[in-house]
Parts: C-alpha cells; sequence; structure tokens
C-alpha cells in the first residue's frame, strides 16, 4: 500500500467526519463514496466506511439507507473472503451492491499507483 492511498482515504474519512459535525450529511456521505471506493479492497477500510454510510442513513432518517447499509456490512466479508467486490461501486444503497463503476480520474490517480494485488 502506498502512502498517497492511505492519505487519500484518511482525507476523505476527515472530510465526512468535518462535514458530519456541521450537519451537511450529503456532502459526508459524498465524501463516504470516495472513501469507498479508495478503501474497499482493505477489508477495514471497507467495513469503516459502510459503519459511517450506516450513520448517515440512520440521522437522515433514510430507512432505504440504512437497510441497503446493514445488507453491505453483512456482505462484506464475503466479498472480501471472495475477491468479488466490484471496482469503483460507491457504496450507497441507490446502486446495486454488486455494480462495478467507473472511477472517478481524482480517485482513479490514487488507485493506479497499486499493483492490481494492492486493489
Amino acid at each position: 500500500m502506498t502512502m498517497a492511498l492511505q492519505q487519500a482515504f484518511a482525507a476523505e474519512l476527515d472530510a465526512a467526519r468535518d462535514n458530519w459535525r456541521q450537519g451537511r450529511l450529503d456532502a459526508a456521505f459524498t465524501h463516504l463514496e470516495n472513501a469507498h471506493v479508495l478503501g474497499q479492497r482493505r477489508l477495514g477500510w471497507h467495513f469503516h466506511v459502510h459503519l459511517w454510510m450506516l450513520r448517515v442513513g440512520w440521522v437522515k432518517r433514510d430507512s432505504r439507507e440504512v437497510l441497503g447499509q446493514l445488507w453491505r456490512l453483512f456482505l462484506t466479508p464475503f466479498g472480501h473472503l471472495t475477491g468479488r467486490l466490484p471496482i469503483g461501486n460507491t457504496g450507497g444503497a441507490n446502486v446495486s451492491a454488486f455494480k462495478p463503476m467507473p472511477v472517478r480520474k481524482e480517485l482513479e490517480e490514487v488507485l493506479r499507483e497499486h499493483s492490481p494485488l494492492d486493489r
């Protein structure tokens, strides 16, 4: 793992937390989606992002998001065990948990530095 990936992931989580504290839940969720793309190949990071997404969904009283995140928290370990993690998936309940998605250019630049085994 490169320091760039770790720093980019931490920056997205920090931005999500800052927005959370200021009550900007939609902005927080956008940063969590970015963190999900960056961290989905690391079980701990991946699980942590889904916990935060659940927290945001709970506060927004968004039952679809809460149920979607509970489902994803259940699926995450299995995805890691089987290696079936859809690259680029943003992790929210508004998209299929199994759907690969295009990676935003800024995030792709960070991810490109890693070997296929790191991603």
